[in-house]
């Protein structure tokens, strides 16, 4: 740029001193031989003014510079170059056995020679299990059927086999469970509620019979929507029965949760069956007994089977009430706050039930006796639309309280609190967030949970169980950057395990205190 100012001479840029002492100034900096000038240890990239700089060697003494220039040190700083992992990156994924046979059409001969690791079991049943590097298996695969394209054609034909042999399957399923005993299923309905809404079908039933004969023989509107009522109550107990047998199949792949909620979507079908059937009828034949009044025979008969279905309902009645209170002290809440709470949905359809049919009973007897003290037939048909409106108010209470089960209610806010309260006094634990307790149903319930864990507390934990003079010596030959990335890795790893075995200790133990938590979800935050 200047080419002119090459053959100046040294003295017009600088003023060279010699000195054996003198102060770095913002001017002047001392270079001294053999140890700052030949054996540097920081770098100094220098922009002299004007453009010019000149190293002189000099033996003994101190060179000072006091021509104007800025002078910028930087530190020399070891940063390990990042890694770009692609979409496909499997090299340190892990694979079980029964994906890796699976997934890439293997032997169990063939994992036999891959890498085995033990890792962390997620079951809580087994401690610890065997896996294969992803990598490993990949390339055993590729070994073994010689490339991608015949892995493929060998995956689509498992595939049509594995299709036809699901359909021929279904089948003979079908027919080999209507063989196998069912000894589960009946001891289901021989306590609890299953007993319960067994008991309710059969009288019901009786009732139904004797009160459309009733009907037949009297004519009465009020006999007709009491008949019409047990006839709804028997058909909508069936359906909680087969509700109850459902709801305790075991989970499978389709439903992994269960089948629980089957007794609330009964419940619910059975709330809109007595709106339905017994309200709309019920409120039919009572407006049609207004608008067309009919004579009514002797209702001597009538009375009777009231009187024996009075009994007969009260009897039910009286077996709900008793279940629900042996479950309410059982689960610790007052009677009422288990019948509101739904916990128990086939018992409360049959308590309700039980409770409007005996109600009913009541509500035609007195209108009949009307009827047949006045001669006039309005009463009876009063006394039809009383029943429904009944009936109408005991299905919406069912519906509303089977489809708030349904949505995924929140359990109380007391139960919550304890759980909360028992994670934020784990000392690992640092703070609970977003927490989700849902009742699932017969008592079971799902908790999830944002943990905010304590790092030092788990990293402690972690150091407890190693070998501290060990690690000390592996610091001290930790000399280049690629030894502590080596380093970091290995410990890393090992702390990330110990994380997730904290998580594991929390859900357990969780689990153990509140025997109605079925399935935890800790997420780490």
């Amino acid at each position: 740029m200047f080419p002119s100012l090459a053959h100046r001479p040294w003295h017009v840029f600088c003023r060279v001193s010699l000195q054996r002492r003198s102060s770095l100034s913002q001017w002047s900096y001392r270079f001294l031989r053999g140890e700052l000038l030949d054996g540097l240890p920081v770098t100094l990239i220098s922009t002299l003014n004007p453009f010019f700089y000149r190293r002189e060697k000099t033996t003994g003494i101190e060179i000072i510079l006091s021509f104007h220039f800025s002078l910028t040190l930087h530190t020399v700083r070891a940063v390990l170059k990042k890694r770009e992992y692609g979409a496909k990156y499997t090299k340190n994924n892990f694979i079980t056995a029964v994906r890796a046979m699976n997934e890439f059409c293997l032997k169990p001969s063939d994992l036999e020679q891959l890498r085995k690791i033990r890792r962390r079991s997620p079951h809580d049943d087994t401690e610890a299990f065997t896996v294969f590097l992803r990598s490993d298996v990949e390339a055993k695969a590729l070994d073994v059927w010689g490339s991608n394209e015949a892995l493929d054609r060998e995956r689509n034909l498992r595939k049509e086999v594995e299709r036809e042999y699901q359909e021929s399957r279904f089948n003979i399923c079908f027919f080999v469970n209507k063989l196998k005993p069912r000894s589960g299923k009946r001891a289901t309905f021989l306590q609890g509620p299953g007993k319960v809404v067994m008991v309710a079908i059969c009288i019901n039933g009786l009732n139904f019979f004797f009160k459309l004969l009733a009907w037949v023989y009297t004519g009465s509107a009020s006999m007709f929507s009491e008949a019409i009522h047990s006839l709804a109550d028997t058909c909508n107990q069936a359906l909680l029965a087969l509700g109850i047998s459902q709801s305790v199949r075991n989970p499978d792949a389709i439903h992994p949760y269960g089948f629980s909620n089957m007794r609330y979507i009964a419940s619910l079908i059975s709330g809109v069956g007595i709106f339905m059937m017994g309200a709309g009828l019920s409120w039919y034949h009572g407006i049609m007994g207004l608008l067309h009044p009919e004579p009514i025979e002797s209702l001597l008969w009538a009375y009777c089977i009231l009187a024996g279905s009075l009994v007969s309902e009260g009897a039910t009645l009286l077996v709900a009430i008793n279940e629900i209170k042996k479950s309410a002290h059982k689960h610790g809440v007052s009677f009422y706050e288990y019948v509101m709470q739904s916990r128990d949905p086939s018992t409360n359809v049959v308590l309700l039930e039980d409770a409007a049919a005996v109600l009913g009973v009541i509500i035609a007897s007195g209108c009949m006796g009307l009827t047949s003290l006045t001669g006039n037939p309005y009463y009876d048909s009063l006394g039809s639309l009383g029943v429904g409106t009944l009936l109408g108010t005991v299905s919406a209470f069912l519906i509303y309280t089977n489809t708030e089960a349904l949505l995924g209610r929140s359990i109380q806010p007391e139960q919550v609190q304890k759980l909360t309260e028992f994670l934020e006094n784990d000392p690992a634990v640092r703070a609970i967030h977003d927490v989700k307790a849902t009742d699932m149903g017969l008592s079971k319930v799902r908790f999830k949970a944002e943990v905010d864990f304590d790092g030092r507390v788990v990293t402690r934990s972690y150091l407890e169980k190693q070998d501290i003079d060990q690690i000390l010596n592996d610091i001290q030959q930790v000399k280049t950057p690629e030894e502590l990335e080596n380093f970091m890795l290995k410990h890393g790893e090992n702390i990330i395990d110990t994380l997730g075995a904290e998580v594991d200790r929390l859900e357990k133990e969780l689990k153990q205190r509140n025997p109605e938590v079925r399935h935890v979800d800790l997420e780490i935050l």
